[in-house]
């Protein structure tokens, strides 16, 4: 198979010459053979690129979780790197002012958390702002493009990590998602998707053939990023999720859990395709930095069994009905919850508490029914 990305540089990219290009992208913006889009693009004889834009995490992917990032000028290009994870989330005049195409060439991880895509919209508003072109070079979903899974944002708790209402995974490519935000959401920016050579939607990334580039610090193996739409929902409490660990969203814990325990507990539930280990770990940052935390380890024994988002919860009803005075969900503010900006619902929080979820999940299923009629619009590959 081949990215969006060679695509581009093999024709494509001709329509463009003679206008400046301004790319957003990080350290997942490489070629099959990992030559980085900033040094092909830079190099090419009839690409002009003037700017560089840079996510969450930084264009090189050294800043942490919801760290600001600077803007600075690239030391090997001497080009402007304008961050949108800092001052600003979208592009501002200032920034564009010697663009006049912006190129987004990104790898997301398939799951609505991922500020990835909503750095895409906010760049799309700013090309329509701005009477700019928008070009995605389409990447992989890593976690396939069939499965779908959760409930679709509500206005009311609308954020960075859950800004349009699409579901926890989504089974969409960037490029499919750049045309549902512009014909659904009022993204109405000058779009070209150039998508990808023989990517079909039942595959993982694993079976492309390609290098994985870890697209941020926490986003680490194939069973992570499958795990990752149910147990990213652990951000929301006391818990910690992995974070400061070499298995982020695998490993769950707190010092005051009994991990075999919970194995059992978990393990008896018989979720499908997945199953717990007991294990202890000590985060070297986040949540319980320095603290002995015990817990469990979440394997992936099939990964078309898996239904990531209800193994999270599960685990999350497990853990409050085991350790329900210790069990807590996180305040931003007084009475504001960061499970439900996560859950995009005020809903769900309340379920876990009352063990009664089965509810939660036959409205998902409604929700997702109706979504997938408006999805099928937009997907471009079989």
């Amino acid at each position: 198979m081949r990215l969006g990305l060679d695509v581009f540089l093999e024709n494509d990219y001709k329509k463009y010459t003679g206008k400046r290009i301004g790319l957003v992208t990080n350290m997942t913006g490489v070629n099959e053979r990992l030559v980085p889009a900033i040094d092909l693009f830079f190099d090419h004889p009839d690409i002009e690129l003037t700017a560089l834009f840079g996510p969450e995490h930084g264009i090189r992917g050294d800043a942490k979780e919801g760290e600001d990032v600077t803007s600075f000028t690239d030391p090997a290009t001497n080009l402007p790197v304008y961050s949108l994870y800092g001052e600003t989330r979208k592009p501002t005049a200032d920034m564009m002012e010697n663009v006049d195409v912006m190129v987004f060439d990104l790898q997301d991880i398939g799951s609505r958390y991922y500020t990835y895509i909503y750095t895409m919209a906010h760049v799309m508003e700013a090309c329509a702002e701005y009477n700019k072109e928008f070009v995605v070079l389409d990447r992989p979903n890593p976690i396939s493009g069939q499965r779908l899974e959760g409930n679709l944002v509500e206005k009311e708790v609308r954020s960075f990590i859950g800004l349009f209402p699409i579901p926890n995974r989504h089974g969409m490519t960037v490029g499919e998602l750049a045309k549902l935000f512009k014909h659904e959401f009022g993204y109405r920016c000058d779009l070209t998707v150039i998508p990808m050579q023989g990517w079909k939607r039942e595959m993982y990334f694993d079976e492309t053939g390609l290098f994985w580039v870890p697209p941020s610090p926490n986003t680490t193996t194939m069973d992570m990023m499958m795990l990752y739409p149910g147990t990213c929902l652990v951000e929301g409490t006391n818990l910690s999720e992995g974070r400061g660990t070499t298995k982020p969203f695998e490993w769950i814990g707190a010092p005051f859990i009994n991990g075999q325990t919970l194995a059992k507990q978990f393990n008896a539930k018989k979720i499908p395709g997945v199953l717990a280990r007991p294990i202890t770990f000590i985060p070297t940052y986040q949540k319980h930095e320095g603290e002995l935390c015990s817990g469990v380890q979440l394997h992936i024994e099939h990964r078309h069994k898996v239904h990531a988002l209800k193994t999270g919860v599960a685990l999350l009803e497990t853990i409050a009905s085991m350790y329900p005075d210790d069990f807590k969900f996180i305040e931003s503010k007084p009475g504001r919850y960061f499970i439900d900006l996560l859950a995009g619902t005020k809903e769900l929080k309340q379920a876990i508490l009352d063990q009664q979820t089965k509810e939660f999940f036959k409205e998902c299923e409604r929700q997702l029914e109706d979504f997938n009629k408006i999805r099928e619009n937009y997907l471009i590959y079989k």
